[in-house]
């Protein structure tokens, strides 16, 4: 059910909880109602526009810029010989 228009959900609630069309709630109940499910339905084609935006990770890319840095910093390794006696 999750997949319906959210202003059909709506709908569909006031009319089995409420007998909507004939008898309404407060106007500003319904009027509170339907903004909640514009803003529902702006919300799910948001969501369904920008699905494809996200990249996921790449490990291989990843460990190898990881294994890159950890031999970057064995090269400036510094040995000290001086003998202190």
């Amino acid at each position: 059910m999750s997949s319906l228009d959210p202003l059909y959900t709506t709908v569909r609630w006031l009319s089995s909880h409420t007998l909507f069309p004939a008898s309404r709630l407060d106007p500003k109940a319904e009027a509170l109602l339907c903004v909640a499910a514009l803003a529902a339905a702006e919300e799910a084609a948001a969501l369904a526009g920008t699905k494809h935006l996200i990249q996921s990770r790449d490990g291989a890319k990843d460990a190898a810029a990881r294994d890159y840095a950890f031999r970057r910093s064995k090269v400036h390794y510094v040995c000290d010989n001086s003998a202190k006696v």
